[in-house]
């Protein structure tokens, strides 16, 4: 007798305006009708709540868990499964304000049964994760760097209501205060030393919802793509933030580092703090190690989109492609009344 499969739902009842909380039962349901014994946990304020309980879910045998919130819930979840020696597959229903992980994965977003429906595709990839040290997980990013800290000031009700503007509010007040820091990183093609404003190690290219600034990045190759940002100058970063805008032209650019590698370790050279930011919050001071486990986690996906080209801009993404190109014109008027070199 076949035995039969089990999934367990594990969801953060709060994110995406309690969106989740609402489709419940539908998900349950059709789970149930892809041959899955499916159960559903609710997460709680408790510190580490959904990592717990995806850990105990794999240790008990479930051949299937599925996160269901922003990008904090989905991280807590591979960080309970990736440690062990048996991993069950996992599945994503994102609920949350950027989603970078969906998008990369192009996992219908804000819509739960869409999302649960996607499953029943039966398509999968075996995904990167990065290890931080010696025991946390991340699925998307790990960032330093001034900009890199709006996500701890901005205030988790704020990002529910307003979603990206929220970031976007924040990141522009904080640019006239990114400031430089004396760095030592590692990679596995040498050395970088010299002064860095901000430091990204993408395991995906969607990041804070723009899919160009790591527009090479793979999903399974094992590689980060490190990109080191080697100006404080609020001109330059503007201009460089206009090169990403037009399809990721900053990657050619001499004041940024981009590079690919299995291995990081960031060093800061002075006694300045440097906070690390792993999927959006807190992960520790530098310095640190970063590691890309490759393949480690299979992922249900929709590997029949992966193609930027096939997918389908929801609500969100024209409102944030609307954003992108009025801040590449007002830049553009700005440069010009300047007279900043476009080729800077």
């Amino acid at each position: 007798m076949t035995k039969q499969k089990r999934a367990r739902l594990i969801y953060n009842p709060t994110s995406g305006q309690e969106i989740m909380k609402k489709n419940v039962a539908k998900v349950l349901d059709i789970l149930e009708g892809y041959g899955y014994e499916t159960s559903a946990f609710r997460t709680t304020a408790k510190p580490n709540s959904a990592r717990d309980e995806a850990y105990r879910a794999a240790k008990a045998g479930f051949d299937l868990v599925i996160a269901a919130g922003g990008d904090g819930t989905i991280n807590e979840v591979v960080s309970g499964i990736a440690p062990l020696e048996k991993r069950p597959k996992m599945a994503i229903i994102p609920t949350g304000t950027t989603n970078d992980f969906a998008r990369a994965l192009k996992i219908p977003r804000s819509n739960p049964v869409k999302a649960a429906e996607l499953i029943g595709k039966n398509q999968t990839l075996k995904m990167d994760i990065g290890l931080a040290e010696t025991d946390k997980y991340f699925i998307n990013i790990a960032a330093a760097g001034t900009l890199t800290e709006l996500t701890y000031s901005v205030p988790s009700q704020l990002k529910t209501i307003f979603g990206y503007l929220a970031y976007l509010a924040k990141g522009v007040e904080l640019l006239p205060r990114v400031r430089n820091s004396q760095v030592k990183i590692i990679h596995d093609h040498g050395v970088f030393e010299g002064q860095a404003s901000m430091i990204f190690a993408a395991i995906t290219n969607s990041v804070g919802g723009f899919e160009t600034i790591a527009p090479d990045a793979k999903l399974d190759d094992g590689k980060f793509t490190l990109i080191v940002v080697k100006t404080a100058n609020l001109f330059e970063i503007i201009h460089l933030i206009r090169l990403v805008l037009q399809g990721g032209k900053h990657i050619d650019h001499p004041l940024i580092e981009y590079i690919k590698t299995n291995e990081l370790t960031i060093e800061p050279q002075s006694h300045q703090r440097m906070m690390i930011n792993l999927d959006g919050e807190y992960g520790g001071d530098a310095p640190i190690k970063l590691k890309n486990l490759k393949n480690h986690i299979t992922f249900f996906a929709n590997t029949d989109e992966i193609s930027d080209d096939a997918m389908m801009l929801n609500t969100e993404d024209l409102a944030m492609e609307a954003i992108a190109q009025k801040f590449t014109h007002e830049v553009e008027d700005f440069e010009e009344q300047e007279g900043i070199d476009e080729h800077l």
